[in-house]
């Protein structure tokens, strides 16, 4: 009996645990049911459905406040989409950080020395450059095609950075640190590879200009105090260097970059190309007593060389020159000769009477050409203003191509150079500059010109010459460096001061440029025409040599 009540025993309890599983499935199940129809009738039925409509119909300043973000390869179908170019300086920016913090230091320094002594500031130097971790973004590109040997691209940039700049500045003994840093710049610039030549990397130099004023924001901290938190100084502080920035570098004006020697890069000279202007025929009136005062500038069109001109010949509209020019010759089969003819003046612009151009290609070798040239006043074949006569141009051309034995590599080498004289230090050098001559010096409302010189904070003034627009100074400047400019530029200005006493406008900019000295560093000597920035057709005659 006993063993038998303990088999019941565990029968009942198996049977019991079967059933209280069997009824919490069926409990569960028909709550879960009774739940769902009980949450289905409880909902409201007074919901309308959601009505889907044109944002531009509903929000029109939300619409507004995207725009700017979406790219301009979306909005714009001339910018392409550069992805690649994303991802390729994403995993390149640890190298171009410091590639690029190098070329800023290079080019700031000389910018630096010269704006430093008006300030009486002692010295300003980097203590930390670096431009952070996060790289910029390209949200598009536009790409130009030309004729000329180069190549200009407009990249859309998109910059939100984490650099870290500290500068220490140093005046009056009292030396004070600036950190610049959270830095946000929007832009699109120029770029423009030129000239493009056969030598890699391909192209000689690199020009960097803006295409309007960028957006620049950033932190500024002096002496550990964030002054952009000053009220109203934050807005001051980023409208001038927009206006700074944009006064420098906005299209037109760039910023160069040489990568090589563009005389270096470029075909070497092929030959020489004799010109002899020898008169001209029926010239227009242009002087109120019924002369003009006739003169010839000539020039390899489209080419970076400078103008050569004929003597000025006074009140005649028949005049006879029989002056002869040279130029050196890349490429007969691309450039052209261009002539002009000008009535001088000496009050006021020069006003042009006639002009006309002659392809090289047209030439035969070694063989002399005269050519009777009708003046036109533009080059446009279907302009019905050179159906005015404006007389006839005679010149003489030959042209020399160079045998292979007589290929020059530098025409203009003039001799050996002079050493450097006794104390130059052992891995420095003298540096000498001689000023030789100007042309075509316009002020508005002077011309006494004199040229002011300044390097590494240093001036230097030639002698001012009254009344004259082509002044010759000849004159000669030195400086003993302790180690070769190479990283140095000259800035050249000329300046016209006024010959009276309490003159409103008594000084007057004639124009200005800035030289790069690496080239005189490697080729010993350097003697160029420069055109002038801010001036229409002034040229500075600059000679540079590097005497160790």
């Amino acid at each position: 009996m006993g063993l038998l009540s303990t088999i019941f025993g565990i029968l009942c309890g198996f049977l019991n645990s079967i059933f209280s599983l069997f009824a919490f499935g069926i409990g569960t199940s028909i709550g879960l049911v009774i739940g769902y129809y009980a949450f289905i009738n409880a909902l409201p039925t007074d919901v309308e459905d959601v009505k889907v409509c044109p944002l531009v119909e509903e929000d029109l300043e939300t619409l507004q406040r995207l725009i700017p973000e979406i790219p301009l390869w979306v909005k714009n179908p001339d910018f392409d989409r550069v992805d690649w170019l994303n991802r390729f300086i994403e995993n390149m920016w640890p190298y171009l950080d410091r590639a690029i913090c190098a070329t800023a230091k290079n080019i700031a320094k000389p910018i630096i020395d010269e704006q430093t002594p008006q300030y009486k500031i002692q010295s300003v130097e980097f203590e930390t450059f670096t431009l952070g971790t996060i790289p910029p973004t390209f949200q598009g590109m536009k790409v130009y095609t030309t004729d000329d040997k180069e190549l200009i691209m407009e990249p859309s940039i998109k910059w939100a950075g984490n650099p870290n700049i500290i500068i220490a500045v140093t005046a009056y003994g009292l030396k004070a640190t600036i950190q610049v840093l959270d830095l946000q710049v929007f832009g699109i610039p120029r770029i423009t590879l030129k000239p493009l030549v056969g030598i890699f990397p391909c192209f000689a130099s690199i020009f960097v200009s803006l295409m309007n004023k960028p957006h620049v924001d950033f932190g500024l901290k002096l002496l550990g105090v964030d002054l952009m938190a000053i009220p109203g100084l934050y807005r001051f502080v980023q409208e001038l260097i927009k206006d700074q920035v944009a006064n420098m570098y906005l299209w037109p004006q760039a910023l160069e970059v040489q990568i090589m020697d563009p005389e270096q890069a470029l075909k070497r000279p092929l030959g020489i190309l004799d010109v002899t202007v020898v008169k001209a025929v029926k010239l227009q009136r242009k002087d109120l007593l019924g002369k003009s005062d006739p003169y010839v500038k000539l020039n390899l069109r489209e080419e970076k060389v400078a103008f050569k001109k004929t003597t000025v010949k006074r009140s005649n509209l028949n005049p006879e020159w029989n002056e002869e020019f040279s130029f050196v010759i890349k490429d007969p089969a691309t450039q052209v000769l261009e002539l002009r003819v000008y009535d001088w003046d000496q009050v006021g612009t020069h006003e042009e009477m006639g002009l006309n151009v002659v392809p090289l290609k047209d030439l035969t070798p070694d063989e002399p050409k005269v050519l009777t040239l009708v003046l036109l006043k533009t080059l446009n074949p279907n302009d019905p203003q050179n159906n005015k006569p404006r007389g006839q141009l005679v010149i003489e051309l030959v042209y020399k191509p160079f045998k292979e034995d007589e290929m020059l590599d530098d025409i203009d080498d003039s001799g050996k150079m002079e050493k450097a004289p006794e104390g130059t230090p052992a891995g420095g050098g003298l540096l000498v500059i001689i000023v030789h001559e100007a042309q075509d010096l316009e002020g508005k409302y002077h011309t006494n010109p004199h040229v002011r010189l300044l390097f590494k904070g240093e001036e230097r003034k030639t002698k001012r010459i009254k009344k004259n627009r082509d002044p010759r100074w000849d004159e000669e400047f030195q400086f003993r460096l302790e180690e070769p400019p190479t990283n140095d530029r000259l800035h050249v200005e000329v300046y016209s001061t006024s010959s009276r006493i309490g003159l409103l406008h008594s000084k007057e900019s004639l124009g200005h440029v800035s030289i790069n000295l690496v080239d005189v560093v490697h080729n010993r000597r350097v003697n160029e025409k420069y055109q002038l920035i801010d001036s229409r057709n002034g040229r500075v005659q600059i000679e540079l040599q590097w005497r160790t």
